[in-house]
C-alpha cells in the first residue's frame, strides 16, 4: 500500500512522493506544474473563451511551481522521519524564499501570471497564519499583486480574476490527484483531499467536479470540463531505499531512470 507525504493547505511540497515498500516514487513539482498547465489549454473554450488575458492565464497555471526548480535537483533526506524531506518539514524560510523568487521570475514576463501565481501562493496561508513569518507573507502578496495589477495595460474584472485563479487551483488539484494516488486507486485508497471532488466552482459545475478512477490509466470526470477526451503523460523516477542507503537520496535520485505513465481524461 502507498502512503502520500504531501499535505494540503500550507503550502506545496519539495517534492511529489509515493513511498512503496522498496522505494519512492518521485515527480518533480514543475512536472506536475506543466501537467497542469495542459490541462488549462484543454479547458472548453466554451466556458472561457481565448483571448491575450487566457493565454497568460494559462502559462500562469503551466509555471506555478517554478519557484521549485533548483530544489528539486537537490532532493534532501530526512533521517528523522526515514523518507524524503516534504513541505511539511521543509524550513520555512527556504520555502517562502522560494515562494518570493517563483513570483518575481514570472511576474517579469507576465504580471498578470505573476498576480495569479502570488494569489495561488498566499492561498495556502489563508489559515496559517500563526507564525509572524507566514503571516507577513501573506500580507505582502496583498502589495505585491496590487503593484502588478497596476502595470498591467489591460484592467482584468475582479470577477474574470477570480475565474482564472479558481481554474489555476483546479488545474492544479486535478494533477495532484493522478500524481499523488496509486493509478487505479478505489476511492477507499485515494488520498482523502479529493475523495469527496474537487471545491472550486464554475458555471459548469456549480457543485464542483467529481474525480473518479475508472482504471488504472483513466480518469472520470463529472461534470467534464475539457473539449474532448484527452490523454497526458506523467514523468517520474522510481527510487529505491537500497540505493539510497547506499548512495544517499540525491545520488540515488538522478542515476534511477526517468519513466512516464499515462492518464486519459473521459
Amino acid at each position: 500500500m502507498i502512503s502520500s507525504t504531501k499535505k494540503r493547505g500550507s503550502g506545496g511540497v519539495k517534492m511529489i512522493v509515493r513511498e512503496y515498500k522498496e522505494g519512492f516514487v518521485m515527480i518533480r513539482q514543475h512536472d506536475h506544474a506543466l501537467i497542469s498547465g495542459e490541462m488549462a489549454r484543454q479547458w472548453k473554450n466554451d466556458f472561457l473563451l481565448t483571448s491575450r488575458i487566457r493565454s497568460e492565464a494559462d502559462w500562469a497555471v503551466e509555471v506555478h511551481d517554478r519557484a521549485w526548480i533548483p530544489l528539486d535537483e537537490k532532493p534532501l533526506w530526512n533521517g528523522e522521519k526515514g523518507r524524503p524531506f516534504t513541505f511539511v518539514d521543509y524550513p520555512l524560510e527556504e520555502k517562502l524564499a522560494a515562494y518570493r523568487s517563483g513570483i518575481e521570475k514570472t511576474a517579469e514576463q507576465s504580471p498578470y501570471a505573476g498576480v495569479l501565481t502570488s494569489m495561488h501562493y498566499q492561498s495556502f496561508f489563508e489559515n496559517d497564519r500563526d507564525d509572524s513569518r507566514t503571516a507577513e507573507f501573506y500580507e505582502e502578496q496583498k502589495d505585491v499583486q496590487e503593484k502588478l495589477l497596476s502595470k498591467m495595460k489591460v484592467e482584468v474584472p475582479a470577477e474574470l480574476r477570480h475565474l482564472h485563479f479558481e481554474r489555476l487551483q483546479f488545474c492544479d488539484n486535478l494533477s495532484l490527484y493522478i500524481c499523488m494516488n496509486e493509478p487505479g486507486a478505489s476511492k477507499e485508497n485515494e488520498v482523502p483531499w479529493f475523495r469527496d471532488g474537487f471545491p472550486q466552482k464554475f458555471d459548469i459545475a456549480p457543485g464542483g467536479i467529481y474525480p473518479e478512477w475508472k482504471n488504472e490509466a483513466t480518469v472520470l470526470l463529472t461534470p467534464f470540463p475539457f473539449a474532448e477526451e484527452w490523454t497526458v503523460s506523467v514523468p517520474y523516477r522510481f527510487v529505491t531505499k537500497e540505493r539510497i542507503d547506499e548512495a544517499g537520496l540525491e545520488t540515488a535520485y538522478h542515476e534511477a531512470e526517468e519513466k512516464n505513465y499515462f492518464v486519459t481524461f473521459d
